[in-house]
């Protein structure tokens, strides 16, 4: 990962935006998945409000890139929109940008629930390291805008047949709090087998 530098897009990054929906598109039409189309103009309003991670060679050329939506009054957030240039797969790379949009999407709404939709198996495995775990559509934001945005996916009659409740995609959720409470579990369980062996080390 040396020959990378992973970090939060900033305004200064905007003359990538045209190059990253080139990407996005380039990649939906070679996997025959659909994928929801953004601007540039969106993607630069991404990157002006800090919700955007982009990945670059140290020479510069475009090499990943990941943004934040937010959805519900901030209940929900979705890490969208990840792509890396052909060129440098296989590196980790799809890995390391995931990890910092999920960092920066913790730091900006420490509260709100993750998820994601995605028919790619790599990006399943990615998401359950960070904790997310395959969901019902159900359990997704009810947000009108949201599934709106599927509209530019070629699978989109599919998902309004099934009524929103089922697609091609796989959904996969992170709930902090269901997090706080299995640590909470595990750290109690912990604490009664230190007890446990305490009391049994007294008998002897």
């Amino acid at each position: 990962m040396d020959k990378f530098v992973v970090s939060v897009a900033d305004a200064s990054h905007i003359k990538y935006a045209e190059e990253i929906c080139e990407l996005m598109a380039d990649s939906a039409a070679k996997r025959g998945t659909g994928i929801a189309r953004r601007t540039p103009d969106y993607l630069e309003m991404k990157m002006n409000e800090g919700k955007a991670v982009i990945a670059l060679t140290k020479s510069g050329r475009l090499a990943g890139f990941c943004y934040i939506e937010v959805w519900s009054n901030g209940k929900y957030l979705a890490n969208s929109g990840l792509i890396v240039h052909q060129d440098f797969r296989n590196n980790g790379l799809a890995q390391a940008i995931k990890e910092r949009a999920f960092k920066l999407s913790r730091e900006k709404y420490p509260n709100a629930k993750l998820f994601g939709l995605t028919t790619s198996m790599a990006v399943m495995k990615i998401n359950s390291d960070l904790g997310y775990r395959p969901v019902a559509f159900s359990e997704l934001t009810e947000d009108e805008a949201f599934w709106k945005g599927c509209s530019s996916c070629v699978n989109y009659d599919i998902l309004t047949r099934k009524n929103h409740q089922m697609c091609l995609c796989t959904g996969m959720l992170y709930d902090p709090e269901e997090k706080k409470r299995q640590w909470k579990n595990k750290s109690e369980k912990v604490q009664e087998k230190i007890l446990f062996w305490k009391q049994k080390v007294k008998i002897k």
